[in-house]
C-alpha cells in the first residue's frame, strides 16, 4: 500500500481532524484515509445547470409531492409607453 506525507498542515486543521478521529473512535490516520476515500468516491460529473446541482445535493434527503394548482389562461400585459396613449 502506498504512504503519502502531508507537509504545512495548519493546527486547526489537525486539531478538528484529530477531534473527529475521536468521535468516531479512530486514529487521525484512519479518519484522514476514510475522508479521502469517501472524497474520491463521490461522482465527478459536475451537473450542467442550478436545478440539477440543487436535485443533485438534495437527493439524498428524499423527495416531496406538492399538488400544483391549475394554470389559468395568460394575461393580457399592461399597457406601456407609446402604446398605452393610442
Amino acid at each position: 500500500m502506498a504512504s503519502i506525507t502531508i507537509r504545512n498542515l495548519d493546527a486547526h486543521t489537525k486539531a478538528r481532524l484529530r477531534v473527529r478521529a475521536a468521535h468516531r473512535q479512530r486514529s487521525m490516520e484512519q479518519e484522514a484515509r476514510n475522508i479521502l476515500r469517501t472524497a474520491l468516491a463521490e461522482n465527478d460529473v459536475v451537473p450542467r445547470d442550478l436545478g440539477a446541482a440543487v436535485g443533485a445535493r438534495f437527493r439524498p434527503l428524499g423527495g416531496i409531492d406538492l399538488a400544483l394548482p391549475a394554470r389559468g389562461p395568460m394575461r393580457e400585459p399592461p399597457l406601456t409607453g407609446k402604446t398605452a396613449s393610442k
